[in-house]
C-alpha cells in the first residue's frame, strides 16, 4: 500500500474548515467544549452536519473530539450525543476517557477512535493496551521527541498522530481561574469561551519577553505554550518513518494565518511524496509561515530534538 500521510487541522467555523480544505487539509477535528477541549471553535450537531457534507465530496475526513475530563452529569448525555454524531457521518472520535470509549463501541459501531489523553500517550506499550479494545489512532504526547517518535512508531499497531505546527498546552484547570482573579480584584466582568480573542496572557517574572496566551471555556483553564511547533523544515524526518497523522493547531489562530500554515504544509508534504530521494526543502513555504507569523512568538522545534522531555 503507498503510504500517503495525513494532513490534519482544526477549525473554528465552517468558513475556516472551506478555505482549509481548498489549502489541502486532508482532516478535520472539530467539536464542542461541553465534550471537547480546546477546540478552536465551537461546532454544533447543526454544523458538524454540514461540515460532513462539505466534506465527504471531496474525500476529507471529519472527527469529532470528546477528549474532555468527563463527569457524571456529562455521562447522562453522552450516549445520545454520540449516537447523533455516528449519525451525521463523521469518521473518527477522539477521545481520551474510557467512558467514550466504551459508550462509543457500542452505539457508533465502525468509527474510528483516536486516543488522545495530553502528555499520558508516551510508549507503545500504552498504544498497545488502546488498541486491544479498539482504539484505531494514538495520539503522541508533545513532550516525545523524534528518537521516541521513531521507536513508537516502529513498534506500535495503530495508526500515529504527531503535531508538527501551533501552539500547545502547558497547563489545564477544571476552575474558572480568570474569573476567580477578576472576583479577587473586585471586578464584576466575566470572561467567556468567545472572549478569547481579547489577547489574555500570563508572564514570568523572570521571563518578561515570554507570554503564554490564557482562555477559559467549558472545560475550565487553559495555559498555552509561548512559543509555536514547526516543523515544516524537517517534516521530511517525519514522513520518513511514516508518521501517518501531521496536526497543524489552528487555536487562537487567524484564518489567514492557518491557510498559510496548511498550504505551506501541503506543498511539503506532496513534494516528498512524489519525490522521496530527490526531495529538498524549499525556503519560500517557511517564509509564507513567517510572513504571517506574529513576531513576539519564537517558531520552534518543540520538543523534537531535545535529550530531556518531560
Amino acid at each position: 500500500m503507498t503510504y500517503k500521510p495525513e494532513l490534519l487541522s482544526t477549525a473554528a467555523s465552517l468558513e475556516e474548515l472551506e478555505r482549509l480544505m481548498d489549502a489541502g487539509a486532508d482532516a478535520f477535528v472539530i467539536g464542542e467544549s461541553r465534550y471537547g477541549t480546546r477546540l478552536a471553535g465551537a461546532f454544533t450537531l447543526e454544523m458538524i452536519g454540514a461540515a460532513v457534507k462539505l466534506a465527504k465530496p471531496r474525500g476529507v475526513r471529519i472527527y469529532v473530539s470528546m477528549n474532555n475530563l468527563i463527569d457524571n452529569e456529562t455521562l447522562e448525555t453522552m450516549p445520545d450525543y454520540i449516537r447523533a454524531i455516528h449519525g451525521l457521518g463523521v469518521d473518527a472520535i477522539v477521545f481520551g476517557d474510557p467512558a467514550v470509549l466504551v459508550a462509543a463501541r457500542e452505539l457508533a459501531p465502525g468509527i474510528g477512535l483516536h486516543w488522545n489523553a495530553e502528555m499520558t500517550s508516551t510508549n507503545f506499550v500504552t498504544a498497545e493496551y488502546w488498541a486491544r479494545r479498539g482504539a484505531t489512532r494514538y495520539v503522541l504526547a508533545r513532550e516525545l521527541n523524534m528518537e521516541q517518535i521513531e521507536d513508537t512508531k516502529a513498534k506500535s499497531k495503530l495508526e500515529i498522530q504527531v503535531q508538527v505546527h501551533g501552539m500547545t498546552n502547558i497547563y489545564h484547570s477544571k476552575r474558572s481561574l480568570v474569573n476567580s482573579y477578576l472576583d479577587h480584584h473586585g471586578d464584576t466582568g466575566r470572561i467567556e469561551d468567545a472572549e478569547r480573542e481579547r489577547g489574555l496572557y500570563l508572564m514570568e517574572a523572570e521571563r518578561p519577553d515570554e507570554r503564554y496566551p490564557i482562555f477559559q471555556d467549558d472545560g475550565g483553564t487553559h495555559i498555552m505554550s509561548s512559543d509555536d511547533i514547526c516543523m515544516l523544515e524537517n517534516i521530511h524526518e517525519l514522513l520518513a518513518i511514516s508518521v501517518d497523522s501531521l496536526k497543524v493547531e489552528g487555536i487562537m489562530k487567524s484564518i489567514e494565518y492557518n491557510e498559510a500554515v496548511v498550504r505551506a504544509y501541503r506543498q511539503a508534504i506532496d513534494a516528498y511524496i512524489a519525490d522521496p530521494e530527490g526531495y529538498s526543502f524549499q525556503e519560500e513555504w517557511l517564509d509564507a509561515i513567517r510572513d504571517v507569523q506574529d513576531p513576539k512568538r519564537e517558531l520552534s522545534f518543540g520538543f523534537f530534538y531535545k535529550e530531556q522531555v518531560y
